[in-house]
């Protein structure tokens, strides 16, 4: 059996860290986790990377246009470009240095909807979502380093991610549910998101991880919970058609069903702080 690891006293400060899309709501939590930071720009040239990289011990690889848009062909466009040319350049300047980690993102969407899903799954769905994660791994994996892939599910936190594009609303007792509620939710804290790329980092992990808690959960239950926690009532269901019209394909974002579990870093010894949805509302909202 895999040894438990707290992580409580764990962190970042002495490890040097180089990392793209440091500006975003992850990359702005990480940056105070691991302060000896260097940040790699988007127009960032091989050149410039590879001067970058100089004396960095692990790189994060966090670049991509938000992910919950509307989606025009143009924007998809986008959204490939900034995930898989930047991770490119990126690759290519790792391989050339003295690097010997690379953390890569991906996201939950890789996996196909409305069945239960941990690493051991070794295809992809069949939709945009999917080949935007499918070939950014792949990209990733050309890397000749020791190369983790963390993928992301729903970030909660007060300060960007879904949740705080959920507050105000519900807030003001305007929440609901989105079309029946059943759709599940794999998601995860931020404070538990930074500490396992801090594991990741600190043990010089490899392969595949899913970043979500251990407790999927409905979009009812969340939907529930949530306003338990805000002490207001959840009665304005949102329905999909209203979605599409705002996002059109990218609706599904929010309206797929992800049911997924982080096997492979409960095997490795991780051990969440919030792995449950009660948890992490407490934890993030106790202030607001």
């Amino acid at each position: 059996m895999a040894t438990t690891l707290k992580l409580d006293n764990m962190n970042g400060f002495n490890m040097k860290v180089a990392m793209t899309g440091a500006n975003g709501f992850v990359g702005s939590h990480l940056k105070k986790e691991f302060p000896n930071h260097t940040i790699i720009n988007r127009d960032d040239t091989e050149e410039q990377i590879l001067s970058k990289l100089s004396g960095i011990d692990v790189v994060f690889n966090l670049a991509g246009a938000p992910i919950i848009k509307r989606w025009s062909e143009s924007y998809k466009k986008v959204l490939l470009s900034s995930r898989i040319e930047t991770t490119k350049k990126l690759v290519n300047a790792i391989n050339e240095s003295d690097v010997t980690h690379f953390i890569s993102t991906s996201a939950i969407g890789a996996y196909p909807d409305n069945y239960p899903y941990d690493e051991s799954f070794e295809g992809y769905g069949n939709d945009f979502l999917a080949s935007l994660a499918q070939e950014w791994e792949a990209e990733a994996s050309k890397c000749t380093k020791t190369t983790a892939i963390v993928r992301f599910g729903v970030i909660l936190g007060t300060d960007g991610g879904a949740l705080a594009q959920m507050l105000p609303p519900f807030k003001m007792g305007l929440g609901g549910i989105i079309s029946d509620g059943e759709m599940m939710m794999s998601w995860i804290d931020i404070e538990d998101l930074v500490r396992i790329y801090s594991f990741i980092a600190e043990h010089k992990h490899s392969g595949v991880f899913n970043a979500t808690s251990p407790n999927p959960l409905s979009n009812y239950d969340f939907t529930k919970a949530l306003g338990k926690v805000l002490r207001r009532p959840t009665i304005f269901p949102l329905p999909e058609f209203v979605l599409k019209l705002l996002f059109g394909e990218g609706a599904i974002v929010l309206t797929g069903s992800k049911e997924v579990y982080p096997k492979a870093l409960l095997e490795s010894g991780f051990e969440f702080r919030y792995p449950n949805i009660e948890s992490s509302l407490h934890h993030l909202l106790e202030s607001l």
